[in-house]
């Protein structure tokens, strides 16, 4: 008889188990509270504000040039200019590789 009543239990003890971890296995897990903002900030930088930096920085080169500058010092910061607007509007690219 106690054989009889350890399997029962043994029994119920895993059917408990197996309807109890499928809502947690089941379940998506939720977003952290900062990915939110952390995602606007990237699609901010990324997207439409990256390509309005990018032609202020080149507006504000043009003008040094204009105003007394050299044109090598002009030349580097065009340069500057360039790689940073690549890499501020490729990163999601270069990221989702």
């Amino acid at each position: 008889m106690p054989h009889n009543r350890t399997l029962h239990l043994g029994l119920l003890a895993a059917s408990f188990c197996a309807v109890a971890v499928a809502p947690a296995l089941a379940s998506s897990g939720g977003s952290l509270p900062w990915e939110g903002p952390l995602e606007q900030i990237q699609e901010s930088i990324t997207g439409p504000v990256a390509g309005a930096i990018a032609l202020a920085a080149m507006a504000i080169a043009g003008g040094m040039l204009i105003f007394g500058g050299e044109l090598n010092d002009f030349a580097r910061r065009l340069v500057y200019i360039v790689l940073v607007a690549g890499i501020l509007l490729g990163a999601t690219t270069i990221v989702g590789l």
